[in-house]
C-alpha cells in the first residue's frame, strides 16, 4: 500500500511539474515583428541566370 501511495505522489508530482513546465518554456504565439520582415518579394530579387538547366 505505500508504494502505491508513492507511486500516486510521484505521478501527481510529474504531472503538476509538466504544467509548471510549460507555462514556463515561452513557446507562446507572438506577434510578427514587420520591422525584420524583407521589404521585397525573394522571387522578384532572385538574379537570373545565364543558362538553363
Amino acid at each position: 500500500m505505500i508504494i502505491l501511495i508513492l507511486l500516486l505522489a510521484l505521478a501527481l508530482w510529474g504531472l503538476i511539474a509538466t504544467i509548471v513546465e510549460l507555462r514556463r518554456d515561452g513557446y507562446r504565439r507572438t506577434p510578427t515583428d514587420w520591422r525584420r520582415v524583407a521589404e521585397r518579394d525573394p522571387l522578384t530579387a532572385a538574379e537570373s541566370g545565364i543558362a538553363y538547366r
